[in-house]
């Protein structure tokens, strides 16, 4: 059987994608304008813009208005460790990621009030986390707590991703139950202009619902992380029955 031939948009994403493998287009570097590569290719404008789309959603080539498409510098991946009974997101290295918070008062309504499980209209607080490696926005976060168990006041600004981690945790009861849904998806447009991605790059959505030992829900979470910077662990903790069988 004779394998198809790949499109022009195809063949040219893969030439790209070959020099920015083996280095010889850096990270950071500038690619020659769209008119100059559509020349070189002997393409049309178009063409050669679905074949950039094709690197953009891989997260391999990123367009800045007005000045081009560069080369993207690797961002470092991060970690979502879930299956436990703190689940978090870590570093895979000690580079520090720094979290940008914003508090506000808002109320449940439709699907986070049934997360929640509060009545219709409830305060809550929300807490928007956007992670930043240097400048650049890393991955989002959307926290609600009921009124009763935290004030927006005590969250600050800014402060290092682990010590967001240790300050929610300190402000609401020990969790003793989390129940997570994982799916991965495209970005509403919101979610791209923030992380500032392609609306055609994945990201992993976890909704993760917390309570407290009496059954109460405690927190109510949605994070978004890109995928060209996350991984997803799991891990199933069995309960080996050790006693001695009757003979």
């Amino acid at each position: 059987m004779i394998p198809p031939v790949p499109s022009r948009r195809d063949a040219i994403a893969d030439d790209l994608r070959d020099q920015i493998v083996t280095g010889r287009l850096k990270p950071g570097e500038r690619l020659p304008s769209e008119a100059h590569l559509a020349a070189q290719y002997m393409v049309s404008t178009p063409t050669l813009r679905n074949a950039l789309a094709v690197l953009q959603a891989e997260g391999l080539v990123e367009k800045t208005h007005g000045k081009g498409n560069f080369v993207r510098r690797p961002l470092h991946r991060i970690t979502y460790v879930g299956g436990r009974r703190t689940p978090d997101v870590h570093r895979t290295d000690l580079a520090p990621l720094n979290v940008t918070i914003r508090t506000t008062r808002v109320r449940a309504r439709g699907h986070l009030a049934a997360l929640l499980k509060m009545p219709t209209g409830s305060p809550l607080t929300e807490i928007l986390c956007l992670g930043h490696e240097d400048e650049r926005p890393h991955s989002l976060a959307r926290i609600y707590v009921p009124c009763d168990l935290v004030q927006a006041a005590v969250l600050c600004d800014s402060l290092p991703y682990e010590a967001v981690v240790t300050r929610l945790t300190e402000l609401r009861p020990p969790p003793a139950e989390v129940r997570e849904e994982i799916s991965v998806r495209l970005p509403t447009r919101e979610e791209a202009s923030t992380l500032q991605i392609s609306s055609a790059l994945a990201v992993l959505a976890v909704t993760r619902q917390t309570a407290d030992i009496a059954g109460r829900v405690i927190e109510a979470a949605f994070l978004v992380l890109p995928g060209d910077r996350a991984d997803a662990v799991f891990t199933t903790h069995y309960v080996i029955d050790e006693r001695p069988t009757k003979a």
